[in-house]
């Protein structure tokens, strides 16, 4: 009885020991005091980061935790805290874009003493994961797809997004873009000051904001999917939640054109067929990589066909095509960069195959040229020569849609990461080549050339031991064959078998995680294939039209009518591509209903499937979720709201049921890690 009336006394004394050494043995209670971020509707970007930013570096503290740790363990609780209170009572836009950048500027920070910068990093996954949880389809849409607003002084026109100009700014605008003539209400939405009132310029508040723009400005005009690719946050874009979202934008049920027309907007929503225009469906992503292989496809053949006539004297008729396939797919990857920007470009692992593809495919035009201008057999030659290198690029990058399988797309980090653990390891190789090299040669003066020498050397670091011992006695009568030894020793046993386990340990690391490097790779793949902010795309190689037609019309003709004009010619000129398109989605639907009898995917999320805010969303009259379940006037009812009169009252108490689960369960582990961390060992045991 007398330890059981000391224990509360204990327990007192020891919270308070542990409260004052480190806030990871807080308590609730102690650590309630610090308080969750308020985050209001209206807050700024540059306001949200700072007070996301602190939150996680207290709760992560100065241990680093795995994600799996704050996704199973205890470490996890204050985050999950901070999850409840952002579903319950934030609906800022911003929030899991704020999430992605920090994720990045922790990867990226200079110092990370003992992983705690990384520990953060997977914090702001968790974070951003656990509350797209808490939202609905309509909801994860907006907070994944909508793009964060180009700050811009002077009005562009409509010309300038369809031709992607030069800069960020301009490169990443698009039709759809809020433009700043006379309204500083984009900047006060990214924090870069007040909204202009009167007798108030603002120009003060902007200015001394100015530090913000720049150090966020690379963001600018992208999304939180995008924003998540360039932060590496493979854990996040990973997720059955967030993979939902890039495969439905893969498969065309999430759109982001519906019509095209000169006042056409971009805006990510559910395609509807009733209402679409059947040429926004040139956009789909995978529609985009299935016409894509074809023109791949078709350069092979027409690259075969002129090695194989190989003309000396003229230009033949394949090689005419062939010089069009190659400009078309030049231009159209640098349309392709100018749209994405070199910092989301340079994810994609076969921007390199293209580029040299470009490069190898220019390289022989030119020198082919030049040999066919002067008549000089010689560099016709050295042109078919150059030629056949572009097999090297061209034929993988054909056979890159197989890496949409999850087994072989799992294989192209491996091979990413064997490659640099290979040339990390090469100036090691480099520098105990060249000193051998230098030895052997200056023994070998009279008797073995530099080149000789050389090839000696090459021959034995890749297996030819014998050899090297052979031509010892030629080195150097006297240290020929101990340095040969030496030299056979280290290169064919330490190098090599060093190499081979640095590439072993790079491939095992990768495989540890091989459905996120998937996932990884899937979602860049998908985003660089629909993040355009062109209206009309023309395909390769019909993507010249507008390039030599309708540009020189820019001169004497208005933005308006430039782009209706587009609109024409892409009309003409695609309707073959278009029907395609209609006859494969009209058999798979007929298929479909057969088969299944019921409807397709996207006529279930249209209708008597779409999802509902939860109850706790519903609270905030201002969030848009809200907004959208009102009626416009009188009589009129929204999409929303037609879709619940079909919606069974299982589904809708389904949601809500769901929902109410995942707060207890929550609510639930609460209780338990506080009893936990009451009862830790060293608090004494109750006798």
């Amino acid at each position: 009885m007398s330890n059981m009336g000391s224990l509360p006394v204990e327990i007192h004394s020891l919270h308070s020991a542990k409260s004052s050494l480190h806030p990871l043995f807080m308590d609730s209670d102690t650590m309630d005091q610090v308080g969750i971020p308020n985050i209001g509707t209206d807050e700024p970007l540059l306001e949200v980061i700072p007070k996301l930013s602190s939150f996680i570096s207290m709760a992560v503290g100065d241990m680093a935790y795995s994600f799996e740790q704050m996704r199973y363990g205890s470490r996890g609780h204050r985050l999950r805290q901070l999850v409840h209170a952002l579903a319950e009572d934030s609906h800022n836009p911003f929030i899991i874009v704020a999430l992605m950048i920090l994720k990045w500027e922790f990867t990226n920070a200079p110092n990370d003493d003992w992983g705690l910068n990384e520990s953060r990093g997977s914090a702001c996954e968790f974070v951003a994961w656990q509350f797209l949880c808490h939202l609905n389809q309509r909801e994860t849409i907006e907070f994944l797809l909508e793009e964060l607003p180009i700050p811009r002084r002077n009005s562009t026109n409509s010309t300038e997004a369809e031709r992607g100009t030069s800069g960020f700014a301009s490169s990443r605008n698009m039709e759809t873009t809020p433009l700043l003539s006379g309204s500083s209400t984009v900047l006060y939405r990214l924090g870069l000051g007040k909204p202009a009132q009167s007798g108030d310029s603002g120009g003060q508040s902007i200015s001394a904001e100015a530090h913000g723009l720049s150090r966020y400005s690379r963001f600018f005009g992208l999304n939180a999917l995008e924003i998540a690719a360039i932060a590496q946050a493979k854990r996040f874009l990973s997720q059955r939640v967030v993979q939902r979202v890039v495969d439905d934008i893969w498969n065309g049920e999430i759109v982001f054109w519906d019509s095209l027309t000169v006042h056409s907007k971009k805006n990510p929503h559910i395609f509807n067929r009733r209402t679409a225009d059947p040429y926004s469906r040139l956009r789909v992503p995978v529609y985009r990589k299935m016409f894509e292989a074809a023109f791949f496809l078709s350069f092979l053949l027409l690259y075969y066909s002129v090695l194989v006539e190989r003309k000396q004297n003229g230009l033949g008729f394949f090689e005419t095509l062939m010089d069009v396939w190659i400009a078309a797919f030049a231009y159209d990857e640098l349309s392709g960069l100018v749209d994405a920007g070199m910092l989301f470009y340079q994810m994609d692992f076969w921007s390199l195959w293209n580029l040299g593809i470009i490069g190898v495919g220019f390289s022989f035009i030119i020198t082919r040229a030049i040999g066919l201008a002067r008549g000089n057999d010689y560099i016709i030659d050295l042109s078919f020569d150059i030629l056949s290198l572009e097999a090297l690029f061209l034929v993988p990058r054909i056979c890159s849609l197989v890496s949409l399988n999850s087994y072989f797309g799992s294989l192209i980090p491996v091979l990413k990461e064997m490659t640099k653990a290979f040339f990390r390891f090469m100036p090691v190789v480099v520098v105990l080549y060249i000193g051998f090299l230098t030895t052997f040669t200056m023994l070998a003066r009279d008797r073995l050339s530099l080149k000789q020498m050389s090839w000696i050397l090459v021959k034995v670091f890749f297996g030819s031991g014998a050899l090297g011992l052979d031509s010892a006695s030629e080195i150097s009568p006297i240290f020929g064959y101990g340095l040969m030894l030496i030299f056979v020793s280290m290169s064919n046993i330490l190098l090599l078998s060093s190499l081979i386990s640095l590439m072993s340990m790079s491939m095992e690391g990768v495989m540890l995680h091989a459905r996120e490097e998937y996932r990884f790779q899937l979602s860049i793949y998908v985003l660089e294939s629909s993040n355009s902010r062109r209206l009309t795309y023309f395909m390769p190689p019909l993507n010249l039209l507008p390039l030599f037609c309708i540009r020189p019309m820019r001169l004497f003709l208005s933005a308006g009518t430039v782009r209706r004009v587009r609109i024409i010619l892409l009309r003409a000129t695609h309707l073959p591509f278009v029907m395609l398109i209609w006859m494969y989605e009209s058999s798979w639907r007929h298929l479909n209903r057969r088969t299944t009898g019921l409807p397709p995917l996207s006529m279930a999320r249209n209708g008597t499937f779409g999802g509902e805010p939860s109850i706790s969303r519903r609270r905030d009259p201002q969030h848009p979720s809200v907004a959208e379940t009102r009626p416009a006037s009188g009589n009129e009812r929204t999409d929303v709201e037609q879709h619940d009169v079909h919606e069974p009252d299982s589904v809708r108490g389904g949601q809500t049921q769901l929902a109410d689960v995942i707060d207890a369960i929550e609510q639930l582990r609460e209780q338990v890690e506080r009893v936990a961390m009451t009862l830790a060992p060293g608090t004494g045991r109750v006798n």
